[in-house]
């Protein structure tokens, strides 16, 4: 398995426009919050002892292994990763329990604002989607966004160098 400096770096090479960057931080966003509203149905509330009251959901199960993966390849982005799809999921019950054309028509209209974000962002790069060379971009996506957001703030300074070693300097 690639590791993390890895992954990101090959998803760097796609990624070395700053406008491209900053659109991602929108697109990519919305775009995983809409597949946790899509995935937010079926929902089934489930009593736990230790929990109480819980909503188990398909968009559950596929948060709990994209964290896992996130926590695996980095602890701590990993954990921040967590934290904040766990918002996504959270925040993704209200919209699936609208109707299902609701529900639906939400849903698929952030999806699509998400991917036409990162095809603006595309464009001025230059470069097609990681994704369409290695479907693991997909998955990777989010990570670069947070790692790209952490070292706006000055953090994970040797990460930034190793992907710029690899990918070259945004520009």
């Amino acid at each position: 398995m690639k590791n993390l400096e890895q992954h990101l770096s090959e998803y760097a090479k796609y990624h070395r426009d700053q406008r491209n960057i900053y659109t991602h931080y929108v697109g990519i966003p919305l775009i995983v919050f809409s597949v946790f509203c899509l995935l937010s149905k079926p929902a089934f509330l489930v009593s736990a002892p230790i929990f109480g009251d819980m909503i188990i959901s398909p968009a559950l199960f596929v948060w709990a292994i994209g964290n896992a993966f996130y926590i695996k390849l980095d602890i701590k982005l990993g954990i921040v990763m967590t934290l904040i799809t766990g918002a996504m999921v959270y925040l993704a019950q209200p919209v699936a329990q609208n109707e299902v054309g609701t529900w639906l028509v939400i849903s698929l209209s952030i999806f699509i604002g998400g991917w036409v974000l990162q095809f603006i962002g595309h464009h001025y790069e230059g470069k097609k989607p990681a994704f369409v060379d290695d479907i693991m971009g997909l998955a990777i996506g989010p990570l670069f966004v947070l790692a790209e957001l952490s070292f706006e703030l000055g953090l994970r300074s040797a990460l930034k160098e190793e992907i710029e070693r690899r990918s070259g300097p945004v520009k």
